[in-house]
């Protein structure tokens, strides 16, 4: 095996993670030391303390290492559920500050993106974030500029929004250290769309059967953009129609044509997925939940969160909060 400097990389996972992602990760490395020949990567896996994690998929892994014994990493990527924490807060975002000083590239995939924001250290950085977090993400950090895109590379910060999307994050690590060649050898190893890079925007599911947003007619995509834009403040059909150039008459039959539903209904489903991320993933209380999504008041968001779920964001909240990982803290139900 020839010489070359191998680059370690730490995977800091907090209870809860996403099994996935981690794989997602470590399985192209691996094959790109094996394709090349050459040790090119390493990686190791830390956590806060030596007791076992436990993933989400209910998988227990032992870390290699603890986080405050970590240095030897160049690079550490966070995986974690959007309300994973630190049982020492002080001591854990210590330690990351301290790597960052250090000179460590440091990183998130999926709720990982949390933990490493709560530690303040992206600030100025875009952050990717799943789409399926967006919500919770925008309400907990206003201040911080979340992206739809698959991945944001800095030459400080890695941040991916999923398992794909971490994959595609480790063909770009792989590609920089052992060129494109392997990078493509590694995709295909695996049957993986070639690397996704900067300015893919993640794919993200419609309110309908059996499509995403990239199978929409344009009049559809740039109103659904136009309503993602103004959750809190809801906008009307027909100044969206005005924005988008068309008649409302035309929104309306190319949204029933395109989703099966008006736009009227479907900007409330986009609403109420938005309260749905909001009772899972953030701790806010069911009024600050119903302002966010451009209600006044509670009463009718919950009455269309009921008709959208089948139970009330209450409920759903305590239903969320059994299949918490245990000593992941429960959020309130009020």
């Amino acid at each position: 095996m020839s010489s070359m400097k191998t680059q370690s990389i730490g995977f800091l996972i907090f209870d809860g993670f996403p099994m996935a992602c981690l794989t997602s990760m470590i399985e192209p490395l691996r094959a790109a030391n094996e394709i090349s020949g050459k040790e090119a990567f390493s990686w190791t896996l830390v956590a806060e303390t030596d007791e076992k994690v436990r993933s989400s998929a209910g998988v227990s892994f032992e870390p290699d290492v603890i986080l405050s014994q970590s240095s030897g990493v160049e690079c550490l990527i966070l995986l974690s559920p959007p309300l994973g924490a630190f049982e020492n807060p002080k001591a854990g975002f210590g330690a990351l500050r301290n790597l960052e000083r250090h000179g460590v590239v440091l990183g998130g995939v999926s709720g990982g993106v949390f933990p490493l924001v709560r530690a303040g250290l992206m600030s100025g950085y875009v952050v990717s974030v799943h789409w399926c977090y967006e919500a919770a993400f925008r309400s907990e950090f206003p201040n911080i500029q979340a992206s739809d895109q698959v991945i944001e590379f800095s030459e400080r910060r890695y941040t991916a929004s999923g398992a794909a999307a971490a994959f595609d994050l480790c063909l770009r690590l792989i590609e920089t250290s052992l060129g494109a060649e392997v990078a493509t050898e590694v995709a295909c190893w695996f049957q993986h769309p070639l690397m996704r890079g900067d300015g893919v925007r993640q794919s993200i599911p419609t309110y309908s059967q059996s499509t995403t947003d990239a199978t929409l007619p344009s009049v559809v995509a740039k109103a659904i953009a136009i309503f993602a834009a103004n959750l809190t403040e809801p906008i009307s059909i027909a100044r969206v129609a005005v924005e988008v150039g068309v008649s409302s008459r035309q929104i309306e039959r190319s949204f029933k044509k395109a989703t099966d539903k008006s736009p009227s209904h479907y900007y409330r489903a986009m609403r109420m997925k938005a309260a749905q991320q909001l009772v899972m993933y953030s701790k806010d209380t069911m009024a600050q939940i119903a302002l966010q999504v451009g209600y006044g008041s509670t009463t009718p968001m919950v009455q269309h969160y009921k008709e959208a779920f089948g139970l009330s964001p209450q409920e759903d909240r305590r239903r969320i909060n059994l299949f918490r990982v245990q000593d992941n803290s429960p959020v309130p139900s009020i």
